[in-house]
This record gives structure tokens, sequence and C-alpha cells, in this order.
């Protein structure tokens, strides 16, 4: 079993016992996160739903960021993470949202150089988001992305907890 499979197998445990339910907005890992929620047993019982907004068109229209965020920080910012997350928790009717957006690569983008990546998580308290800085290939940065949501979301229901 993966390490990937082993968070997901934690972070569905935690959500059924915390009675809470999960959204994704997932940009850079383009469904990654909910995918392996999915693949874990139990994930009916707690993952509400996931976008993948990809283009700032669908983290706009779909999920509510601002225009005028996108606009002046690009897709790859905190803040446009945080809103990500809060626009899926509330689209979605979830307890917790989270979201990735970030550079992959092979080139930078919006100024931002590769391997630069945002997860933000949105519970009821509020919307927050945490910077990272990976290396490594396109498929190995989007894995170690999709790891830190998965890490941010089992501290969120530990919060919750």
């Amino acid at each position: 079993m993966s390490s990937l499979h082993l968070l997901a197998g934690q972070a569905v445990a935690a959500a059924l016992d915390a009675g809470t339910t999960v959204a994704t907005a997932e940009s850079l890992t383009a469904g990654m996160v909910s995918a392996i929620l999915a693949d874990t047993p139990g994930a009916s019982g707690m993952l509400q739903g996931g976008v993948v907004a990809y283009r700032n068109s669908v983290k706009e229209e779909v999920l509510h960021v601002s225009g005028s965020l996108l606009a002046s920080a690009g897709s790859v910012d905190a803040d446009v993470a945080a809103a990500m997350a809060a626009g899926a928790r509330t689209v979605l009717g979830a307890g917790i949202g989270v979201s990735t957006t970030g550079v992959a690569g092979p080139e930078p983008h919006d100024g931002k150089p590769v391997g630069t990546v945002y997860i933000g998580v949105a519970t009821a308290a509020g919307a927050e988001a945490f910077g990272y800085s990976f290396a490594g290939s396109r498929a190995e940065i989007r894995g170690q992305a999709c790891a830190a949501a998965l890490e941010r979301l089992l501290a969120a229901l530990a919060a919750q907890a």
C-alpha cells in the first residue's frame, strides 16, 4: 500500500469518526486527491465531491474565487488556494474543503517557479493556505502536493476532534 493510500485511509477514518464530510477543489492535482480518497473503503460516507478547477474560469465561475484576485495574484497563490477550499466547502456543502494549486512544470507559471504549491483548507472556522516548495518531475511534484493535501486534511480533522 502506498503512502498516499495510507494517508487517505487515515483521512477517511478520521472524517467518518468526526461525522464530517470533505470536498476538494483541485487545480495542480486535477482530481488526484478525491480519487485517492475514493479508493478507500468507506469514502462514500465522507467524500462529498470534488471540482477539478484547472482553468481560472472554473475557479471563478464554479468556486467563486474573486476574478480580481486571480487577475492580480495569478492562480498560484495562497489566497487563491484558501478561496478555492472555501468555495469547494460552500458549493459542495461539505464540512471541510481542501484545495491544491501550484506549478508542476516543466515551465514556471504566473512568475512562480516549478515546485511552488499551495494547499488550502476551509472549515466552519475559516480558510487558510499553506505554501510548499517541492522538487522533482511533474508527476513527483503532483504526488507530493497530493500527499500534502491529505496531511493538511488530517490536521484539520484532528483540530475538529
